[in-house]
């Protein structure tokens, strides 16, 4: 069997795991222990990324005349990706987190929806908080102003009502004028 063909199938798969992916970080690591790597590919799954090593030049092939393209320039020395198909922010976010305990764990470079970031720009990506997060601050913002009005509109409930204050203030004015306009009358 020729080089190439054995080639093709890990080029494919590698094409396959970027095709429909949000975001696809470059990370070199070099030094990490194999109980570090086993942390960090635990932490990866369960945030639904996948992380794999493959040869740079598989990586090469599959990345040419895709939206990854811009990440061939990372691919020196042993390299891993970590892709994402469903939370964009994920792969950076975990990784960036790892790194915090594991400095031996570089990041490169990555696409996010599209856009290449370098090692630095990653490092921003990691602060932004996943899909989950952003959707349950919306939702806790919308519902604040609604449990006040409905906190706000009970307590007027049990002290009577804003109804009950109303209709004798309003009572009460009217006569008073007429009783100010008798002696004015006379």
């Amino acid at each position: 069997m020729a080089k190439v063909e054995l080639k093709k199938p890990i080029v494919e798969e590698i094409s396959e795991n970027v095709k429909d992916a949000q975001s696809v970080v470059v990370v070199d690591y070099r030094g990490l222990t194999v109980a570090e790597d086993t942390d960090l590919r635990r932490q990866l799954r369960t945030a639904g990324v996948v992380y794999k090593v493959y040869k740079n030049t598989m990586m090469n092939f599959a990345f040419k005349g895709t939206e990854f393209e811009s990440l061939l320039p990372h691919l020196e020395g042993p390299s891993a990706i970590a892709v994402s198909k469903d939370d964009a922010t994920a792969p950076a976010r975990v990784l960036a987190k790892f790194a915090k305990t594991a400095p031996k764990l570089e990041i490169k470079g990555g696409v996010v929806e599209g856009v290449y970031y370098d090692a630095k720009g990653m490092q921003d990506i990691a602060k932004i908080p996943s899909r989950e997060e952003l959707l349950s601050k919306l939702l806790g913002s919308i519902q604040s102003p609604i449990t006040n009005f409905a906190r706000v509109m009970n307590q007027l409930a049990e002290k009577g009502g804003a109804g009950a204050v109303e209709p004798k203030a309003e009572a009460a004015a009217p006569a008073e004028e007429a009783k100010a306009e008798e002696p004015a009358a006379e």
